[in-house]
């Protein structure tokens, strides 16, 4: 009975649930798979916001201690045109690409650099349970170069602390890179989904490409 109640609240998808999922690889291995059975692997749970303040995710740090934070770190590896790096990691000139909305911006204090999944959404998906020091390192992940990425700050504000069930790039041929993105965080982080988000993910899904990621689990 509970079976055929849950197969009429989640009818199949284009991107069904295998019959078999194998188990969770430890902290530190590299997986490979298509992205659509990286989302069928995530679990879906209903998100639950109590406790969180942002402040519980330390971030824009400077963790190797060369004087730029990681906000600033992220600003150097994806300008197209590379900035001068003055004093206090200060950065003048440049300019970057904003893939959310499809625009070149030429200077620094135009951009955010955005976590790819929210700071918020962690924390209703998973990392309420987490200790600072992983929140912290969520929060200032350079080791995937997914995980936070340079846009303009009128897209990353309009994005706020949304998921995929609420806010998209409004550039559409962004989308597809965005999901599969959000996927591959969440799947490196072990993060649940809810059920508006598995929705809109597998909805997002079907338009694109049945891509394979590589990510290395962080825990």
């Amino acid at each position: 009975m509970a079976a055929a109640i849950a197969a009429l609240l989640f009818p199949a998808t284009a991107h069904a649930a295998p019959a078999d999922i194998p188990p969770r690889a430890a902290a530190g291995e590299t997986i490979t798979l298509p992205v659509s059975d990286a989302l069928n692997q995530l679990p879906v749970r209903d998100e639950d916001r109590t406790g969180y303040t942002r402040d519980k995710f330390k971030h824009w740090i400077d963790a190797d201690k060369d004087g730029c934070n990681t906000r600033a770190e992220v600003l150097k590896a994806e300008a197209v045109v590379a900035p001068t790096q003055g004093s206090n990691c200060a950065l003048t000139g440049g300019e970057w690409y904003s893939a959310y909305d499809n625009l070149y911006l030429d200077t620094a204090r135009k951009l955010d650099v955005d976590h790819r999944v929210p700071l918020a959404e962690a924390w209703d998906s998973g990392a309420s349970a987490w200790g600072p020091a992983e929140r912290q390192a969520f929060a200032n992940d350079l080791d995937d170069p997914r995980a936070l990425i340079a846009v303009s700050a009128a897209s990353n504000r309009s994005k706020a602390d949304k998921d995929p069930a609420d806010w998209l790039p409004p550039y559409t041929p962004d989308r597809c890179e965005y999901v599969t993105d959000w996927i591959t965080i969440k799947t490196r982080y072990a993060l649940n989904i809810d059920p508006a988000e598995q929705a809109a993910l597998n909805r997002e899904l079907s338009f694109c490409p049945d891509q394979t990621i590589t990510v290395t689990l962080a825990r």
